[in-house]
């Protein structure tokens, strides 16, 4: 906790935004960092709840109330080695969390919740700047090697705890540089990449090697990297596309494309990186651009459209429109659906709620127009509601159904299960095993389905103390 009466005294107060206008003409971060003053005085903000909610609202139980009281007192080194003690990487979930805590502290039974993100981002950045992030290289090695397929947030993870173990970890990643979907697929107005490119550095002082741009399951066998370690951790991440119209009218046309074949061009102009050989290029430059999807994937979306000088984008979303504030009695301290409007909803795009695409149309093979009926709240559709939207690029932003099932899934001949509308590997958060092989271990998108990044983290630590265990019939590894 922070002060007793902090919340009585302290309004909750955010981090602020650099105005719309500034920021479309950049790529780099927007957010205003509070003084340290007021980050102190949020903190003090953080009450003697009894029973700290906030830590099973955390998917990685961060010690959110001791670290709160640790900056009200101004111990900010120990802050950050508490914070740094349960999550690998705060510095990217004080950026990119949705803060699940937040919704589960006790003062958001009043609306007032701590800001604990920008709490937790200040401690990241404080340790930044003041030289405490250093490598924390092993005291002994133990002669045992891991390889782990996939850099994202999982393997990322994994990779870290198991290399401070005294483990020989070897992370492969098919594209150029490490870090999977932070890289990638986030933004940088959201993060900037110096932040993964930091933690890699970190790493491989720490131990770890990285081999970029080799693709498991075409370029290297996924059964040779089985026989030359003692554990192989697939975090392969949730790479196949949802595509709810494969089927409608004008699917072949020019212009339909998915999110994660738009998203990491940008990144990749951004970071100087040359695009995939035969990749067509995709702009929204001079374009009515159309986002399917009102989520995550769909807010990183509309901000690059903007940034590329788009004529208008529109954001469909086929569920009706969330309410404005939530049922507490009903939802806390579990996350609540309610209205959120993203920053890059903010800069300037039009949302549609309860509204089903039925196909396109164009010309000359391009698609210039989509096609929609209104749908009622069970999602059938209302006669007499149909119309048609400018189009010049549409990106279908509508989630992941699972892991892709060739390369590694089909060479190992992992099953794939269904988890609810996503699909997994089987393996379970006990110990992350795969049967197929006592050798093979999963963790993240590709084991749980589609989620959070800081759910991935969790699952890369976890499956760590799996590994480490299984190599050495005990862990002081953390689960």
């Amino acid at each position: 906790m922070g002060k007793p009466t902090g919340f009585l005294e302290i309004d909750r107060a955010e981090r602020t935004y650099r105005p719309v206008e500034e920021r479309l003409k950049h790529w780099k971060e927007f957010v205003e960092p509070l003084a340290e003053a007021n980050i102190k005085g949020q903190a003090a903000r953080c009450m003697d709840c009894g029973i700290p909610y906030c830590h099973n609202g955390c998917p990685v139980n961060n010690q959110i109330p001791d670290w709160n009281d640790l900056v009200y007192h101004g111990d900010w080194k120990t802050a950050a080695q508490n914070l740094y003690s349960t999550n690998n990487f705060p510095e990217v979930t004080g950026r990119i969390c949705p803060a699940p805590c937040e919704a589960s502290c006790t003062l958001n039974i009043d609306d007032k919740p701590v800001t604990i993100k920008t709490i937790e981002c200040a401690i990241a950045d404080r340790a930044i700047e003041e030289g405490w992030l250093q490598p924390q290289p092993p005291h002994k090695k133990t002669g045992k090697k891991v390889a782990i397929i996939g850099s994202g947030p999982a393997g990322l993870a994994a990779a870290q705890q198991l290399a401070r173990a005294g483990h020989d970890v070897h992370v492969y990643e098919k594209n150029a540089r490490p870090g999977g979907l932070l890289v990638y697929g986030i933004p940088d107005f959201k993060m900037e990449k110096t932040v993964i490119a930091r933690r890699v550095k970190q790493m491989e002082a720490e131990g770890v090697t990285f081999h970029c741009g080799i693709h498991v399951g075409q370029d290297l066998s996924a059964k040779y990297l089985e026989g030359k370690h003692d554990a192989v951790l697939l975090a392969l991440g949730s790479e196949t596309p949802f595509d709810l119209f494969a089927q409608s009218p004008g699917r072949d046309l020019e212009g339909l494309h998915y999110a994660m074949d738009f998203l990491p061009q940008q990144n990749r102009r951004n970071a100087g990186e040359p695009q995939k050989p035969k990749t067509e290029e995709i702009s929204a430059k001079g374009k009515h651009v159309i986002v399917i999807g009102g989520g995550d994937t769909g807010s990183d979306c509309i901000g690059t459209s903007f940034r590329q000088g788009a004529k208008s984008v529109t954001q469909l979303e086929i569920m009706p429109v969330p309410p404005t504030k939530e049922n507490k009695a009903l939802s806390w301290p579990h996350w609540p659906l309610k209205l959120r409007i993203s920053t890059s909803q903010a800069e300037g795009a039009t949302t549609e709620y309860s509204i089903s695409t039925t196909g396109f149309s164009g010309e000359k093979g391009k698609v210039k127009k989509l096609h929609y009926t209104r749908v009622n709240g069970n999602l059938q559709p209302i006669k007499g509601t149909e119309g048609a939207l400018d189009a010049d690029l549409v990106l279908f932003a509508m989630g992941f159904s699972g892991p892709a099932e060739g390369d590694v899934v089909k060479e190992l001949q992992i099953p794939v299960v269904a988890r609810g509308r996503f699909k997994g590997l089987d393996a379970t958060d006990r110990d992350y095993k795969l049967g197929t092989s006592p050798k093979l271990f999963c963790a993240g998108d590709v084991r749980r389905g589609q989620s959070l990044v800081v759910w991935a983290i969790r699952e890369g630590r976890q499956a760590a103390h799996a590994i480490d265990k299984f190599l050495m019939g005990s862990t002081e590894l953390p689960r």
